[in-house]
């Protein structure tokens, strides 16, 4: 019942920003939960970051003061603003939406990836 469209990748050099959307659309009551993933080749797929309602963000050490999550409710969008990009970033990234259904159920989507490449 969830649909997620990603956008905002791109190729940058090492030190450079990019920011990352996520507009959730369908049949759902509210987001309780929206975050990025991302998996680069070779590697297991990584929690990069993720905001549930009435709580803070969280990040991975590995972006914690470089990447910065946050929400656009009216929207139903959430965004990653990368900042200091590094050639260890490379990855494709994806959304993660946890939403809760007219039915009280929750409903999980994953967007379809976008590609980040961050050259040295």
């Amino acid at each position: 019942q969830v649909q997620l469209v990603e956008s905002g990748g791109g190729l940058v050099q090492a030190g450079g920003s990019l920011r990352l959307s996520c507009a959730a659309s369908g049949r759902f009551f509210r987001i309780n939960a929206m975050g990025w993933y991302r998996q680069a080749p070779g590697k297991q797929r990584e929690l990069v970051a993720h905001i549930r309602n009435g709580n803070s963000p969280n990040y991975a050490d590995s972006v914690k003061g470089r990447f910065t999550i946050s929400r656009d409710n009216a929207k139903n969008t959430v965004y990653l603003q990368m900042n200091t990009l590094k050639p260890e970033d490379t990855a494709v990234y994806y959304c993660n939406v946890g939403a809760q259904g007219y039915s009280g159920s929750d409903h999980i989507a994953w967007g379809q990836g976008t590609q980040v490449t961050v050259s040295s």
